[in-house]
């Protein structure tokens, strides 16, 4: 990678900590002010943080000028695809013959579904960059 590309996924980097910001956020005030269900609050916070993530990476990130509909269209197909990676990542880790024993560090322990959680957001973290980057906010 390249200064460009590293200063790119650093950007992408910052506009998922505001996601999950936004996302969590909307979740605890629907839920704990707003008194909504929390499944329908966990929907509202995660749309909100989808919308978010979209219109930083179309604007910040990767400076598209193309049209809306289809990099909207290319984004939450990007978004289901990588998550369903990570999914599988996670679900693969858990579910080995072996297990995933528990690992601590510093007196904070992590189990096993807390350790395949860790591996399958750098899965999804990497592989959302690389979906967005070369197929959803594409240079035409």
């Amino acid at each position: 990678m390249n200064s460009t590309q590293i200063r790119q996924f650093f950007k992408y980097c910052m506009v998922g900590v505001m996601n999950t910001s936004i996302t969590l956020a909307v979740i605890f005030v629907c839920k704990s002010i707003l008194g909504i269900n929390p499944y329908v609050s966990n929907v509202i916070g995660y749309v909100c943080g989808l919308i978010n993530s979209f219109l930083w990476n179309k604007q910040w990130v990767f400076r598209s000028h193309n049209g809306y509909y289809g990099e909207v269209v290319r984004f939450a197909a990007g978004f289901g695809v990588c998550f369903l990676l990570q999914f599988a990542v996670v679900w693969s880790i858990t579910h080995t013959p072996f297990g995933v024993a528990e690992f601590e560090i510093c007196g904070f322990v992590l189990s096993g579904y807390g350790i395949a959680t860790l591996f399958g957001s750098v899965v999804y973290t990497i592989s959302n960059f690389l979906f967005n980057r070369f197929v959803t906010f594409r240079k035409d």
